[in-house]
Order: C-alpha cells, then structure tokens, then sequence
C-alpha cells in the first residue's frame, strides 16, 4: 500500500503479513480522497477511522494535512503496527484498541468524516448497525459524512441516511449524510 497524497506521497508502508486485514486499494482509496477533497480542508476536520485495520485510511488523511484522526481496530497488531508508523512518518493519530460497535456506543465526540470499512463478509444488519449507532449517537458534526466501504454485493441504499454510493472494482463506498435542515 501507498500514501497517494500530501507530506508523504508515494511513500510505500509494508504491513505485517499476520494481520486479519484487507486493505483498501490504491485505486479505491485514491478515487475516494478525490471525492473527500472536493467537500472539506483535509487540516480542519476531525476523522474517525474504525475497523482501521492498517490505518492505511488514516495514514492518508495524516498525510494531507487532517491532525485530528481516531483509529479503532480490536486487534492489538493493527493498533501496533499505526502506532509505529504514525510515529515514524510523525503524523498524529490517536489509536484505541476496541471493538468498532462499543466504541460508537460509548463515543460522545464529534467528527466531520467517519471511515468505517467493517470485514466486507458481515451481514447486512451490521452494516445497517454502524449507520445506525452513527446518527442515533449524533457523532457527526453538521455536514459530517458517514462513509461505509463495502463488496458491490451488499446494498445499503435503502438506509433513511444514505445519499449515494461510487463503486471502483470490486469496491464500493456508500456515504451517509443527515438531512439537510432548510
């Protein structure tokens, strides 16, 4: 994997090949930032990564610019391995060792962007779950996007918060919003 923009792009981050992790491609990734860059300044938000695996997610928004990023992963080699790195490329990302489902149900902060990229082979209602505890805990500021990564197999267009989805390969991020307020 590669960091596709900012202070470090290009950089290539080898992880340990013992991780239970499915990284999201570069091809994937970098379509999406393209997307992300079109609606916020990368140095003004506040991103939760969770189920961050490698962080690969992470370690680009620390690279453009974004200082206030929370990782989540439950397994204590992903958390190894972004701490690590974060330190090395001196970027600022906050990790907690937790289960995905328990923190959102704990949290109280406020984010811009929420990454959630769950193994792609759970069941349509744990999608359904992260969407939901999402916007029922209220963690996304006003104009805060909620961003699942998923297979192309699993449809979440039917949620109330679903706006739209962009599918690359065998990738698909849908992006959840709150209703507008007139």
């Amino acid at each position: 994997m590669r960091i596709i923009s900012g202070k470090h792009k290009s950089k290539r981050l080898q992880a340990p090949k013992n991780l239970p992790v499915r990284p999201t491609t570069d091809m994937a990734k970098e379509a999406l930032f393209n997307i992300i860059n079109n609606s916020y300044y990368f140095n003004n938000i506040a991103v939760l990564d969770l189920f961050s695996g490698t962080g690969n997610i992470s370690f680009e928004f620390g690279s453009r610019g974004t200082e206030n990023i929370t990782a989540v992963d439950a397994h204590f080699g992903c958390i190894k391995y972004i701490n690590e790195t974060s330190k090395e490329l001196n970027l600022n990302i906050n990790t907690l060792k937790s289960d995905a489902f328990k923190y959102l149900e704990k949290s109280n902060a406020k984010f811009d962007i929420i990454f959630a990229d769950p193994p792609y082979e759970f069941e349509l209602e744990l999608f359904e779950k992260i969407v939901d505890l999402v916007f029922s805990k209220d963690l996304l500021n006003n104009e805060g996007t909620l961003i699942v990564e998923h297979s192309k197999q699993t449809d979440l267009s039917n949620h109330q918060y679903f706006s739209y989805s962009k599918k690359y390969g065998g990738n698909m991020f849908s992006f959840f919003e709150k209703e507008k307020e007139d």
